[in-house]
């Protein structure tokens, strides 16, 4: 029988605040694919509508049911994301040099996307049967990090280091959430003092190119440093009010590259200014604190993991692309959540809102 208590707990505020950005993103998205004469994406805005209309109806399949089930289905979820990263490898679809997409015909779905998710339920229903008070030892988290790692390797591989680096921030604010045993953090902190630097070397030129542009990129105005240089004027020239909706001149004359995907913000911080862009971090600001209330009243440990691995992946991605257009983090290639424009991310985020939603809604039920 249909419980009453599920409409009563239900979070409305977290779905306005959920359409609300939604419908920022679509009138965003619309000015950034309209500028100028015969653009060949203005229609994208209409297929930004699509996928949200589509995520929406799986947002609403995601809470139908109690979260816990998904306990049990995370090894299977989970597994089912390394095939779809196994299967882009083998016969994936390459643009613009990454091999990331799987053409499924009518669409193209982007199966890293998915595998954040994944991700966040398979390490969900693992650390919440370890967690403990005096933290988790290092035996404890090598199966964690190779549940972490399988991916990760697969995605650095398309290539996508963003999406993979996202996913390892995200693993780790889960296991810190969790506590890790004093020792094994000091000895974590040490190993990884000594061996980020090694990193650097592994990086691809076009990677390394990417983080010198963070500190040098008058150095090449016209080549690696272009896009972080054109964002840093639109954010600027649009100062306290903006020059109005479709009105900025960088969007207009298409100086802003990847201006409806990754940079996104920098059309919005131009055409509504300071004022505009604090408002739209104040909405993500709130979309996290929901996260992190939702994940404060769950009944179970693994309600409250879940809860945060999903909130950690919506800060992550929110700080790395606002970081990332105003010129203090590396251009890595991550969508805003819930504006930029992507049918698999969207999609994503409007799951793990679901998801969110489906922890809330059940808050009332014993552990």
């Amino acid at each position: 029988m249909f419980d009453r208590r599920l409409v009563q707990y239900f979070d409305w505020w977290l779905l306005a605040l959920t359409l609300l950005l939604g419908a920022i993103g679509i009138l965003m998205i619309h000015s950034a694919v309209n500028a100028g004469e015969h653009n060949p994406l203005a229609e994208l805005y209409v297929r930004q509508i699509f996928w949200f209309s589509g995520g929406l109806g799986l947002m609403v399949l995601s809470f139908l049911f109690s979260y816990k089930q998904l306990d049990r289905w995370s090894p299977v979820i989970y597994g089912v994301c390394i095939i779809l990263l196994i299967l882009v490898f083998l016969f994936g679809k390459t643009i613009g040099g990454s091999t990331r997409w799987l053409d499924l015909g009518p669409f193209t779905l982007q199966p890293s996307e998915l595998a954040k998710l994944g991700v966040i339920l398979i390490l969900a229903r693992y650390y919440a049967r370890r967690a403990k008070p005096g933290g988790l030892e290092a035996g404890e988290l090598l199966p964690a990090a190779l549940l972490v790692g399988v991916p990760f390797g697969l995605i650095v591989v398309q290539p996508d280091l963003g999406t993979a680096g996202l996913i390892v921030l995200i693993a780790a604010s889960m296991t810190i959430f969790v506590k890790i045993e004093r020792k094994t953090l000091v000895s974590l902190l040490v190993l990884a003092v000594i061996i980020l630097p090694l990193g650097w070397f592994m990086l691809e030129d076009y990677q390394r190119m990417r983080v010198m542009m963070l500190f040098f990129p008058e150095t090449d105005a016209l080549g690696a440093g272009y896009h972080v240089l054109q964002s840093k004027i639109a954010v600027g020239s649009g100062m306290l009010f903006g020059k109005g909706y479709m009105g900025g001149t960088q969007n207009i004359l298409s100086f802003l590259p990847e201006q409806h995907t990754d940079f996104i913000f920098s059309v919005l911080a131009e055409e509504f200014g300071f004022i505009g862009s604090i408002s739209l971090i104040l909405l993500l600001l709130l979309l996290i604190l929901f996260g992190l209330n939702i994940a404060h009243g769950a009944r179970d440990a693994f309600g409250t993991i879940l809860a945060v691995g999903i909130t950690a992946m919506i800060f992550w991605q929110g700080v790395i692309n606002i970081g990332m257009v105003m010129g203090v983090m590396p251009v890595v290639g991550m969508p805003l959540p819930l504006i930029s424009y992507g049918g698999s991310s969207l999609v994503t985020v409007l799951l793990a809102i679901g998801l969110l939603m489906n922890v809330s809604m059940r808050r009332f039920a014993s552990s």
